[in-house]
């Protein structure tokens, strides 16, 4: 079984501005409200491409029962904890630059941790968990390693999707996979990613500090997945970039829907990277169908 973690949902609100100016009235011309949360990306693409999960994690208030309604109308399987309080809201603004504001998370009190930790005790060997997101400022940056840890010796697959302290905390307990893109690598280690090979020299400090496997994201540069016996990079298909929210869910999504069909890694990456860009050329999240499309534009090369 898989299962997904946000700890810090939202509710995206989505408009498309054709003219932005500061300090002035301005009125969208679309408007979209959808779950957000990178985990709850991740099981709805999951589900998109055929493949069963479980979204946990935090919600709170009108916008937290907004979120449980539209996953049980896209028919992702839930089990949230509630909090006091309402799940926070994100505003994505298209203009001629994306800009995105982001709401303040909801309270998060260690009763309500102990209520997740709960619910992962009753996962079990063979399940995959996935960690995505950021943490609200107010839980400790080592949460995400507390979870890897006290699942350790139930042979669960850990992966994790953050950035920060957070990360490097992960990395400390060995994590299946993380995904770092470009900025949460040069974030990680304080140096500058110029290309594809830059990442890879980084994502391999990233193994040698207690990763199994990085997925590295450069957008339209391609994309790398490193391990310790078996390393791979990619190219990307051309296209247009329509809509960069959630390509990065998707790559995570695209790898764990076929690792766990086939257990090939080389598999899995080219797949995460067909459905990074589906999603990326699309105004939603990729499908199975525009997924193979793409496929045979990846290719593959072992470094």
């Amino acid at each position: 079984m898989i299962y997904t973690v946000t700890i810090n949902p939202s509710v995206d609100c989505l408009m498309k501005v054709e003219n932005f100016y500061l300090g002035k009235t301005n009125r969208a011309s679309t408007q979209k409200m959808v779950p957000g949360g990178k985990g709850i990306n991740v099981s709805r693409v999951l589900k998109n491409l055929g493949t069963r999960s479980e979204a946990l994690g935090f919600i709170g208030g009108f916008t937290g029962a907004f979120i449980k309604d539209e996953l049980e109308k896209e028919s992702v399987f839930s089990s949230f904890i509630e909090t006091e309080g309402n799940t926070r809201i994100n505003v994505k603004m298209k203009t001629d630059t994306e800009t995105e504001i982001n709401g303040k998370a909801q309270e998060i009190t260690n009763e309500h941790i102990q209520k997740l930790l709960i619910q992962l005790d009753e996962l079990k060997s063979g399940d995959l968990l996935i960690l995505s997101g950021s943490l609200p400022s107010t839980l400790p940056a080592d949460l995400y390693n507390t979870i890897i840890n006290r699942l350790s010796e139930k042979n669960i697959y850990v992966c994790v999707d953050t950035s920060g302290e957070p990360l490097k905390e992960a990395m400390k307990a060995s994590p299946y996979m993380i995904k770092p893109n470009q900025a949460e690598l040069e974030q990680l280690y304080k140096e500058n990613v110029k290309n594809l090979d830059d990442a890879v020299k980084l994502a391999r400090k990233a193994v040698a500090d207690g990763a199994r496997h990085v997925l590295v994201s450069m957008g339209g540069e391609g994309a790398a997945l490193v391990s310790k016996n078996e390393s791979y990079k990619a190219t990307v298909p051309k296209g247009t970039l329509i809509n960069s929210v959630g390509a990065g869910d998707s790559m995570v999504a695209g790898f764990i829907h076929i690792l766990t069909q086939s257990g090939s890694l080389e598999e899995a990456f080219k797949y995460s990277v067909a459905a990074g860009s589906a999603t990326a050329f699309s105004n939603g999240f990729c499908t199975a169908e525009n997924v193979e499309k793409l496929l045979p534009e990846v290719l593959i090369e072992k470094i």
